[in-house]
């Protein structure tokens, strides 16, 4: 193959797999996170530098509550076409910053937000449960990869407090089963 159409072919691949990339960001029941900032960690010369970006997303089900997490995000020739495995060290924390308004009933473990870390293989969960005794709101970041997960993980919790002169609803309300 010559010169010319080899490069042809890499560049069809990698617009095809940073396509494929973009497709699985954001997929679960939250629309895609706010980026709140990012800062260079790697300096790289010719191409893109490594980078901490720290998003934001709200609950989709629970008004009043948003998570901010921070991930670290792969330069050099992968990062530049989408193709990095992202490393599972995710930072995470979540606040009341309204009134707690409920929409639906959720089971402990539920899914608030899920996004591709590879190409295929590997994914960021945020989920949610609910401490019944102590009417707090726990999320838990983690990756899981199809061979094998990561332990890596960080939670969160946000004590259901009252706002603005009205009572806290309950979260073990809320949760179904």
């Amino acid at each position: 193959m010559s010169l010319p159409g080899f490069r042809l072919l890499f560049l069809g691949f990698a617009t095809l797999a940073a396509v494929a990339l973009a497709a699985g960001r954001g997929e679960a029941a939250s629309d895609s996170p706010d980026l709140i900032f990012r800062k260079s960690t790697v300096f790289n010369l010719l191409t893109p530098n490594d980078k901490l970006a720290t998003y934001g997303i709200d609950d989709p089900i629970v008004d009043g509550v948003a998570c901010h997490f921070t991930v670290p995000e792969k330069g050099g020739i992968a990062g530049m076409f989408g193709v990095a495995e992202e490393v599972s060290d995710i930072s995470l924390a979540c606040r009341q910053y309204g009134p707690v308004k409920f929409k639906e009933k959720f089971d402990q473990g539920d899914i608030v937000f899920r996004e591709r870390r590879s190409l295929f293989f590997k994914k960021m969960q945020i989920v949610r449960g609910c401490d019944v005794k102590r009417n707090v709101l726990i999320y838990m970041v983690y990756t899981d990869k199809l061979i094998e997960g990561s332990p890596k993980n960080s939670t969160s919790t946000v004590p259901v407090e009252p706002w603005g002169g009205n009572d806290a609803p309950k979260c073990a309300d809320w949760v179904k089963g």
